[in-house]
């Protein structure tokens, strides 16, 4: 019998934090809001949860209407609405608490940005930090020593897996210098996620992405690696929704034939718009889904389209999404993988921690982890410290991997315990 909680008094804080410019969808990124929301049940026990939001990845179209600062301000009220849904309230399973918030929630992102077809990702990213810490005050309630205990009984089968890499997964926007991905490269770095979809028309786009994708190929494409069955580095390409057609994904895919790196290309993620259907199962590579597949029939709905992976990410649609997202995956035999949304290293961990558990794509041994926030964060070396157990093996990337092995799963990564800098920032004097 789980516990009822009642929810006493919620707070809400965030930190700025500064990035080397990122750029993807068309647009960059140059802050990304690092937000906590405190939850005090009435057993007097609190727990706080953290999130870092995105706009940009979320919904293009807020983030072009407004200033950084200013959808960055939308989607932090859109959490602070649902703490103060939450007030008073009693829940005993955080996956039924967000759907209860997230149809309210959703309702007032719509009023407040004026857009009555505010795209679902941008709740779900604003309630992350929220829903996190619904989970960890219900892990304690209920007495949940461990991520496993406290996954419930019927989506721990998508959860089964125990692998002990997990491979690292680093991001480069197109335009990066080719000094630096053939440095990651040199580091060890097996698998890179290259940000096509440049800014400007179709035809400047598919132009310089073609022109990134050889300069890329022509620089590593002959690297070897262990890592891999054909001992070649892999490529993850994600447009972010760019490519206004198929044909469009289809000239990028013969260019990728014609200098060798079509059997190379791992997965590419989002090449196409939202609302278009087209069938993606005949291309010759897996096509995931991630910023459309907002919740699980979104994700069924890909899946029939013929996309072959799903893109999870507990850090941005919520771990109680995610959930969902993966268990139906894994009755339907389709292969998930997590992404990051360049978010604090607490939440890789949290990140990680599906990602260990998630089986393998098929042409691979290990599970698969797309963490950029090192690469970009000005400040990472400060934000590791914030980390209740910095240093740790796990938390640590040697040749392109995590270690994922005993003490990572008896510790759960370290997200049950508390962070000294983010219990500083609900101290009341």
């Amino acid at each position: 019998m789980q516990t009822k909680i009642k929810i006493k008094d919620t707070s809400l804080n965030f930190e700025r934090e500064l990035l080397y410019p990122y750029r993807f969808g068309g647009s960059a990124v140059t802050q990304l809001w690092q937000t906590a929301a405190w939850l005090q049940s009435e057993s007097g026990v609190s727990r706080i949860g953290l999130g870092t939001q995105s706009p940009l990845w979320s919904d293009r179209s807020v983030a072009g209407a407004h200033s950084e600062n200013g959808a960055n301000a939308l989607m932090f009220a859109m959490s602070e609405k649902a703490l103060q849904l939450m007030k008073g309230i009693s829940f005993t399973d955080p996956m039924e608490l967000l759907d209860t918030l997230l149809t309210e929630v959703h309702a007032y992102g719509k009023k407040i940005t004026g857009k009555s077809d505010l795209r679902k990702t941008f709740t779900l990213n604003s309630l992350v930090c929220v829903d996190n810490a619904a989970w960890l005050l219900y892990a304690h309630e209920n007495n949940f020593k461990t991520f496993d205990d406290m996954i419930p009984t019927e989506y721990r089968p998508g959860l089964s897996y125990r692998n002990e890499k997990v491979a690292s997964i680093p991001a480069f926007p197109v335009g990066t210098a080719i000094e630096k991905i053939k440095a990651a490269a040199d580091e060890g770095y097996f698998i890179l996620k290259l940000k096509t979809g440049s800014k400007g028309t179709q035809k400047e786009m598919l132009a310089q992405d073609l022109e990134f994708l050889s300069n890329v190929h022509k620089a590593i494409g002959h690297y070897e690696t262990p890592h891999t069955k054909d001992g070649k580095i892999l490529y993850y390409i994600d447009a972010n929704g760019r490519y206004g057609s198929k044909e469009t994904l289809l000239r990028f895919l013969d260019h990728s034939k014609k200098i060798g790196a079509f059997d190379q290309i791992a997965l590419i993620e989002e090449p196409l718009g939202e609302k278009d259907e087209s069938y993606v199962g005949d291309v010759g590579v897996t096509i995931a889904a991630d910023e459309s597949a907002h919740t699980v029939q979104d994700a069924i709905d890909r899946v029939e389209q013929g996309y072959g992976a799903i893109v999870v990410k507990a850090i941005a649609k919520t771990l109680s999404m995610t959930l969902k997202i993966v268990q139906a995956c894994h009755e339907r035999k389709v292969p998930c993988i997590s992404a990051d949304l360049t978010v604090n290293p607490i939440l890789v961990d949290w990140n990680k921690s599906i990602a260990a558990r998630l089986a393998p794509l098929p042409m691979m041994n290990f599970g698969l982890l797309e963490t950029n926030g090192h690469q970009f964060y000005k400040n990472w070396s400060i934000l590791e410290t914030y980390h209740p157990r910095a240093g740790a093996e796990w938390t640590q990337t040697k040749n392109g991997v995590y270690t994922t092995g005993k003490s990572f799963y008896e510790e759960s990564a370290g997200i049950f315990l508390t962070s000294d800098h983010y219990e500083s920032l609900f101290i009341k004097g």
